[in-house]
């Protein structure tokens, strides 16, 4: 139904700053073309595109790409959606926008906005290894039907549902859905009131690594969370990055 997972857009005030923190924390920038006006990078570490945008939007939104979205924007319609805006015509760039149930934003354009990096999907950043974007949600099934009709998968909702610290409890309740591209998932707004940008494979070494590269960690960790075993770091641009062993 979005066609192909293009990227996380977010908005910047200062792209020189967002570029050196992803870099530093091992993201490799992309060609970008010249569909945009405004300063625009994207930087990936294989598996998930931050696109910068120095330009004032409703931030972050997950962007995809889907060709003729003019004409497939009344079967976006059909299973819920109300666009917050639609730009659409000959002789412009054709895009689309809607929030989902959590409020979050959703874009679909109708072509690339940079070149795919030379990077494999086995070469990690500082972070470990990308898992989901995790949205705030306080009625897992509305979202859920919503991304199901947009072609998501969500998976069992029931013991794992909850995301389990190694050899404890379960921390917190979640609903996770898979797609070709990208995974999502949804927490209750009491375990943290942002999205968050999550990664697994985080351990002693990687915590090392990102205190020589000097990235700073948050002390907004989710209390539910083992400060011993999880980190959280936060972008210039205030995304918030949670590192797992998991």
């Amino acid at each position: 139904m979005l066609g192909r997972f293009l990227e996380l857009s977010v908005a910047t005030g200062d792209i020189r700053a967002s570029v050196d923190f992803y870099e530093r924390l091992g993201f490799t920038q992309c060609v970008t073309n010249d569909i945009w006006s405004h300063p625009y990078g994207a930087l990936t570490d294989g598996r998930i595109v931050i696109g910068l945008h120095q330009y004032r939007f409703e931030s972050p939104s997950i962007t995809f790409v889907r060709d003729g979205i003019a004409r497939h924007s009344g079967a976006l319609e059909a299973v819920g959606v109300e666009f917050a805006f639609r730009r659409t015509g000959e002789d412009v760039f054709n895009e689309v926008g809607f929030r989902d149930p959590t409020g979050h934003m959703v874009t679909v354009l109708e072509a690339r906005t940079y070149s795919p990096a030379a990077r494999g999907r086995d070469e990690a950043s500082l972070c470990g290894d990308f898992a989901e974007y995790s949205l705030p949600a306080r009625d897992f099934a509305a979202a859920r039907r919503l991304w199901e009709a947009l072609g998501f998968v969500a998976l069992d909702t029931g013991e794992a549902a909850a995301g389990t610290d190694r050899d404890r409890a379960p921390t917190w309740r979640r609903l996770p859905l898979t797609s070709d591209h990208l995974d999502l998932a949804f927490h209750a707004p009491r375990f943290f009131a942002q999205p968050l940008l999550v990664f697994g494979g985080f351990d002693a070494e990687r915590r090392a690594r990102l205190e020589a590269a000097d990235l700073a960690f948050s002390d907004a960790l989710p209390p539910a969370l083992d400060p011993a075993r999880h980190a959280l770091l936060e972008s210039p641009e205030g995304l918030a990055i949670l590192l797992s062993p998991d």
